[in-house]
């Protein structure tokens, strides 16, 4: 055949593809969700094999283990009991408070290590949503906001490095960035949740957490979250949030799910000059590993893969549980 251009030229050895690779994964770029909870010893998570519920001191050991790795970044989620859990979600903001102390011996124990948290009411709130559900049913914006903004102030005190709402109400990105302004906060950034879908994709996340809502719960609880977290079929609506987002004072902007919502990290990439991060979730995991426990999949190949995807879309992060695998996998070629 006569042809003038042969792709598969510069193909042809491991040194002429690396030469030409057009993005490269490191353990820099994880974000590794940890969940603790509040007791003495470390918990499997059956929907998600190989990841656990931390004892805070599981919790700091694991924490070196990942910077060890090469990995400068970890968020926390808590399992908090079901006592502490209220309609308001109180307990969100209680500086004395399962997620403050966490922060506070992490960065006692490995004070180079980036916090990041979680801001939102479901894993404290009794009715299981991110916000206020009302008498009638109806998860409350403007009154869950001033929730929100009480709890993003106790983790900055406790001593985080990125707050994350991952709630979905309108207008909490500029409210918690005024209220970390107040308290002299300036200098904390926010990773704002700014697509975030009603998705299928958290069933295992909200077990490790006992965070699903409660329907039964003697009033008219939503069964799902579709009021306020994004709609699947929707893809344009992400532009309107990562606009509103990055005006309100967003440092990053997340996509999430990241895997089914590739073509969103990609549409934000041409949107912003912000940092974007990828939720690999907690679905994603789960059958990444299911599939690999009955041989299915080469888990190293795949996870890699779908990492590698993230940075091609156009993430410059990745909140995974993969992490520390990845980074080992990564640091040995």
């Amino acid at each position: 055949m006569e042809l003038t251009y042969r792709p598969r030229r510069l193909r042809r050895t491991p040194a002429l593809r690396a030469m030409v690779r057009e993005h490269h994964l490191s353990a820099t770029d994880f974000i590794y969700p940890l969940f603790v909870h509040e007791g003495a010893t470390n918990e499997p998570i059956g929907a998600m094999p190989g990841a656990m519920r931390w004892s805070l001191e599981g919790l700091v050991q694991e924490v070196g283990r990942a910077w060890d790795l090469g990995i400068r970044c970890v968020v926390l989620f808590p399992k908090v009991a079901d006592g502490l859990k209220t309609e308001d979600g109180a307990e969100s903001f209680n500086e004395g408070g399962l997620i403050p102390r966490a922060i506070r011996r992490l960065k006692e124990m490995h004070p180079e290590m980036a916090i990041m948290t979680d801001v939102a009411l479901d894993p404290y709130s009794c009715d299981g949503h991110d916000g206020i559900v009302s008498e009638e049913g109806e998860v409350l914006n403007d009154e869950t906001v001033s929730i929100l903004c009480r709890q993003a102030v106790a983790q900055a005190r406790a001593g985080a490095d990125l707050i994350g709402p991952s709630d979905m109400m309108d207008g909490r990105v500029g409210a918690i960035r005024e209220a970390l302004d107040e308290e002299g906060f300036e200098h904390i950034g926010i990773i704002s949740y700014t697509a975030k879908y009603s998705s299928a994709y958290y069933g295992p996340f909200r077990e490790a957490l006992d965070s699903a809502p409660r329907v039964g719960a003697g009033k008219p609880v939503p069964n799902d979250k579709s009021t306020y977290q994004m709609d699947p079929a929707n893809g344009r609506e992400s532009l309107t949030e990562a606009l509103l987002d990055e005006q309100e004072g967003a440092d990053i902007l997340m996509v999430k799910p990241g895997l089914a919502y590739l073509d969103i990290i990609y549409r934000l990439r041409g949107e912003t000059e912000l940092p974007i991060a990828a939720y690999n979730v907690s679905g994603e995991y789960a059958m990444v590993k299911a599939a690999a426990e009955k041989g299915w999949i080469d888990e190293r190949a795949v996870v890699l893969e779908t990492l590698l995807c993230f940075k091609r879309a156009g993430a410059n992060l990745i909140l995974t549980y993969h992490a520390c695998d990845a980074a080992q996998w990564l640091s040995k070629g």
